[in-house]
């Protein structure tokens, strides 16, 4: 019986499962500097509980805990592998960290929070750099002023700047996340964020869109906006859009991804990101892949 049960619930979760408490995501990404770098890669995994079982019914499956305002907690570890052709540089580089993000209904509207905490150790395998590490901590506060539209703002404390956002690569990629702290931090251990994200049906049709945009400001101000079209509940099509005051370094980017769930538990995407430079030579750009796991 017990092997039984096992089988069924196997079934259902890449079959035709309804909801979700666990959430295991991973990804890898392969950059290009083509002034600077060769053979660099990133790879990274996160898992997430949910407090309660998220239903994927109510819209895009990709949407569902956003959907349900789902409060969970998440931990994340990535890898990414830095060698230079100029400076001769082999860095390894290990981000991990931890997040909590929880929903609270009052009276007047659903009341938003988060806190996360990430640690990032650079480990040099050669004299050409030193080896560092760093912690960063980051509290955000909103409330979903509307069905599905949640706007919240946040502070971020970087005392070394070298720190990324464990769950902003998990996200958005590393290029994303290195740019908001090269190029809107920098030598500011303090920083404002602020960020709105609206989710809803294209009426008469089983189609739906998606909206973010973002916000870090702190030595420089970096931007960012995010769409998606849900073709329907399975697949996904977006586009992302960055910018930056910085005079120096990565001043615009802008990528491309498609997503799609074999199954409401199996779900796997394609992203590309390319990221433009003033008065520096090294245009990045990003490919990577993800996959996802529910039960």
């Amino acid at each position: 019986m017990k092997k039984l049960g096992l089988a069924t619930a196997l079934l259902l979760a890449m079959t035709g499962a309804q909801a979700y408490q666990f959430e295991v995501q991973g990804q890898s990404e392969f950059y290009d500097n083509t002034e600077n770098n060769g053979g660099n890669f990133t790879g990274g995994v996160q898992g997430t509980y949910y407090l309660k079982n998220v239903d994927t019914s109510k819209g895009p499956l990709a949407e569902a805990a956003f959907l349900n305002q789902a409060s969970n907690v998440s931990v994340g570890y990535n890898f990414a592998e830095y060698k230079s052709k100029l400076t001769g540089e082999d860095i390894q580089s290990h981000n991990y960290g931890v997040k909590a993000e929880g929903y609270v209904p009052t009276k007047y509207v659903p009341v938003y929070a988060s806190a996360s905490y990430s640690h990032t150790n650079n480990d040099s395998k050669n004299n050409f750099a030193r080896d560092d590490s760093g912690d960063r901590y980051a509290l955000e506060v909103g409330a979903v002023l509307a069905p599905n539209f949640l706007l919240a703002a946040g502070y971020t404390n970087v005392p070394n700047q070298l720190s990324l956002d464990t769950f902003g690569i998990m996200k958005n990629g590393l290029v994303a996340a290195g740019i908001e702290s090269a190029q809107a931090i920098q030598d500011k251990s303090d920083a404002v964020t602020a960020r709105a994200k609206y989710v809803g049906p294209i009426t008469g049709t089983n189609m739906a869109v998606g909206f973010e945009a973002a916000g870090t400001f702190g030595e420089e101000n970096v931007y960012g906006l995010k769409t998606d079209l849900y073709l329907n509940p399975k697949l996904s099509v977006g586009a992302t859009f960055l910018g930056s005051d910085a005079s120096v370094g990565v001043d615009q980017a802008w990528g491309a991804d498609v997503n799609y769930f074999i199954t409401p538990a199996v779900a796997v995407g394609v992203n590309y990101l390319h990221a433009n430079t003033n008065n520096v030579a090294y245009d990045t750009d990003t490919y990577g892949i993800n996959a996802k796991y529910r039960f």
